[in-house]
């Protein structure tokens, strides 16, 4: 039986920790420290899973736990800075729908043929890594440490590239599992 408390599952579940106080910020137009928040809680994404590994503690719960901390950050933020005209909303709402896609795939998936083994591809964690690197670039602007313009403009165009093809790419993987579950290809 695998240890729930593990140093990274600990770090993970203050990463969710941080989603209230994000979207608190947010609320209050405290760009500055939702910045700071949110770079925590990307900081905290790389460390969990560089110690998880390291310390040879990768676990179940880590892997559900952490990308659902991905996802509630994500979401949350962009949401938010759609809503307060600092982020386009089709960008936003392009991030909510392959978040959503993933999820109800996953939940389908788990209902119609059991265990959900989460592995993030590593398209999905570029994907991420943008991502959180474009929500904290816009964050930054938000209260003025940085004037990217039409830098930044740009990046949403490039991050939804990377969502689209995560999100096709993940419903190709899963597809294709279920497709070799149905008895036709797995020989029962």
């Amino acid at each position: 039986m695998e240890a729930l408390l593990t140093l990274p599952n600990a770090i993970t579940l203050l990463r969710v920790l941080l989603v209230p106080a994000v979207v608190l910020c947010l609320f209050g137009r405290r760009y500055d420290l939702a910045f700071w928040l949110f770079a925590a809680a990307g900081i905290g994404d790389w460390l969990d899973g560089f110690l998880a590994r390291r310390l040879n503690q990768v676990s179940r719960l880590g892997a559900i736990l952490d990308p659902v901390a991905d996802k509630l950050i994500m979401v949350s933020v962009s949401v938010i800075l759609a809503w307060q005209c600092l982020l386009p909303a089709w960008f936003a709402g392009v991030l909510v729908l392959r978040d959503g896609v993933i999820v109800l795939g996953a939940l389908a998936y788990h209902l119609l043929f059991g265990r959900v083994e989460m592995a993030p591809t590593r398209l999905s964690k570029f994907n991420t890594l943008l991502a959180f690197a474009v929500l904290g670039a816009t964050l930054a602007e938000a209260h003025g440490f940085l004037s990217l313009g039409p830098v930044l403009q740009a990046s949403y165009w490039i991050v939804l590239a990377t969502l689209l093809a995560s999100g096709a790419n993940y419903v190709w993987i899963w597809g294709h599992r279920a497709a070799g579950r149905d008895g036709a290809g797995d020989g029962g």
